[in-house]
């Protein structure tokens, strides 16, 4: 899939808020990944498409371990970001440092983990951008597994499908469905651009009515 947006661009003019407030205005009121997933280095940020990985408990070591995890890894292209739900396991450390090192060179944006990490403080000294519910040291081999990859997937309480944008900074995680992306990144910037307008009339002494009255932001 070809890449439309300069996510490097965005990243820097849009946060988690203002993408939600546009999600929200047009009507689509579900697409804030749970509080519970956060970065572990509070100051990254990203944008790409979504790249889906499902896995879940297993209870012994398969046959091939790490099979379709890796296979996943390995279709990772320029502009992803790996989401993978663990189906509320949380028996291993899921995603670790060698994982965001494959990731980070393939040119994947970064990694959103609805499980556990661990090699946490090596990821962070990476500064490849991963989001988590948790950390913990165990190894995923015979206990998570990936089942599928590049499926339609729920993900901090968001259904998300292959190709859907993902927007996460220290606010949160937005997950913008592929057919709206275009509308809503328009929508967001101009946005951003009237709230920088609100907070300069502010600055200048305005009152907060007044200012609402003139540019309807809040």
């Amino acid at each position: 899939m070809s890449n439309p947006f300069d996510f490097t661009l965005l990243e820097d003019k849009l946060y988690s808020a203002v993408v939600a407030d546009i999600l929200d205005e047009i009507g689509y009121r579900e697409q804030i990944m749970s509080h519970e997933i956060r970065p572990i280095d509070p100051s990254c940020k990203f944008m790409g498409r979504a790249l889906t990985v499902l896995a879940t408990d297993v209870y012994e070591i398969p046959a091939f371990p790490y099979q379709k995890e890796l296979e996943a890894i390995d279709q990772l292209k320029e502009g992803d970001v790996l989401v993978a739900t663990t189906n509320g396991s949380i028996s291993s450390g899921f995603w670790g440092e060698l994982l965001s090192t494959a990731s980070m060179v393939k040119g994947a944006r970064g990694a959103v983990i609805d499980g556990f990490t661990r090699d946490s403080i090596q990821i962070k000294r990476t500064g490849f951008p991963v989001f988590s519910r948790g950390y913990c040291p165990y190894d995923s081999k015979g206990r998570t597994d990936v089942i599928d990859y590049n499926v339609p997937i729920r993900c901090g309480g968001v259904f998300i499908h292959p190709g859907d944008l993902i927007f996460g900074d220290h606010d949160g995680i937005a997950v913008i469905p592929q057919q709206i992306a275009e509308e809503v990144i328009i929508k967001a910037l101009e946005k951003v651009k009237g709230e920088n307008q609100m907070r300069k009339a502010l600055e200048e002494g305005m009152s907060v009515v007044e200012a609402f009255q003139k540019y309807g932001i809040l």
